[in-house]
């Protein structure tokens, strides 16, 4: 009988190859997500999204093209005993292989704004992220966001930042030279991923916050961000394409038909050229 581990990573490359494998390939190919000899710290929270890419990148060093040195790292931010006990024992049962380390975010964060620390504690977070990829000596981070994460933000941002814009899949960091943040799982859909985890009858973090535990968990109060999932659900009903159609334009965006663009922080108006034609 096969072992476990071996089964999730056949159920990737076999069973989900057309909804995960082929593309998490596409992304890492077209929008040249890693390279060689690229060293890759592989970000790990415990939730399915996290560790599914761990098994796609430990996949893509086995059977790549090329070579690539890749670090799969868990961050502690101050987890209750269980949840780090499950983080444990998942990378045991999928054989990933984690670097554990410990910070005091979540404590940190609520001292910092008691009512309201999810800004923070994410910023935090991702500061203390590139700070351990600084010190691995990577020059990649790689995150499990998703194509409904995509879409999700891409109208958070128009529905409540009055903005056009989405989540890229890589970025240089602003603030740490010579980092860079990649987003492998950028094509694969959540649904997908549900659909992985369910097969092999695995059992991930959901969220693991401490403030979210204690604040939402009793109540019926909803993110925004799951406002935006419940909305394509929804939208879905009518044109099955929806997601897609809304990624598409991303990617399709007619530039004599905007009122203004903005870049590096240099609002234009069509006014500005309007005339010159």
């Amino acid at each position: 009988m096969m072992e476990k581990d071996k089964e999730i990573e056949r159920s990737i490359i076999k069973k989900y190859r057309k909804e995960i494998w082929s593309k998490f390939i596409k992304a890492v190919q077209e929008y040249e997500l890693v390279k060689e000899n690229d060293n890759i710290m592989v970000c790990i929270s415990g939730g399915k999204d996290s560790f599914l890419l761990a098994k796609c990148m430990q996949e893509l060093q086995r059977h790549g093209k090329f070579k690539f040195d890749a670090h799969y790292v868990v961050m502690d931010p101050g987890y209750s005993d269980n949840h780090r006990n499950l983080i444990i024992s998942n990378a045991k049962l999928m054989n990933v292989p984690i670097e554990m380390f410990d910070s005091n975010i979540f404590e940190a964060a609520t001292k910092m704004n008691a009512e309201s620390p999810c800004y923070m504690c994410a910023k935090m977070r991702r500061g203390c992220l590139y700070n351990k990829a600084k010190e691995l000596g990577c020059n990649k981070i790689a995150l499990g966001h998703h194509f409904d994460d995509v879409i999700e933000t891409t109208l958070l941002s128009m529905f409540y930042g009055s903005e056009v814009k989405t989540m890229m899949p890589k970025l240089h960091s602003d603030h740490f030279e010579g980092l860079e943040l990649i987003r492998p799982l950028y094509l694969v859909k959540e649904e997908a991923i549900i659909a992985w985890r369910n097969s092999n009858e695995l059992t991930f973090l959901n969220c693991a916050c401490k403030f979210t535990e204690e604040h939402y968990l009793t109540d019926d109060g909803k993110s925004k961000r799951k406002e935006m999932k419940e909305l394509i659900k929804n939208l879905r009903k009518v044109n099955k394409d929806i997601d897609y159609n809304i990624f598409k334009a991303l990617d399709n965006v007619n530039l004599n038909c905007i009122l203004g663009t903005k870049r590096n922080g240099r609002y234009q108006s069509f006014l500005e050229d309007y005339d010159k034609k």
